[in-house]
């Protein structure tokens, strides 16, 4: 498992720090808990989401890259 330090103002360390005892639980699962809520995915995890996202589509593979490099250049560019 990889370690992360973080800063954090001293009030809201305090604040994390407490609920993570009431929760029974460590700041770091809390922070890793909060990453999966945010919808931060491994590599491995996002390419089978979109994968299944472009199966689901009845997309070809071409024309679904075709369409997400537009998007990014969308919001890259609005």
């Amino acid at each position: 498992m990889a370690r992360v330090t973080i800063n954090l103002p001293d009030e809201l360390h305090r604040a994390v720090k407490a609920a993570a005892a009431r929760r029974g639980t460590t700041i770091g699962a809390m922070v890793a808990e909060s990453l999966v809520a945010y919808g931060i995915k491994s590599p491995t995890e996002a390419a089978a989401l979109v994968e299944r996202a472009r199966r689901q589509s009845g997309l070809t593979e071409d024309r679904a890259l075709d369409l997400a490099t537009d998007e990014t250049a969308k919001q890259r560019n609005p």
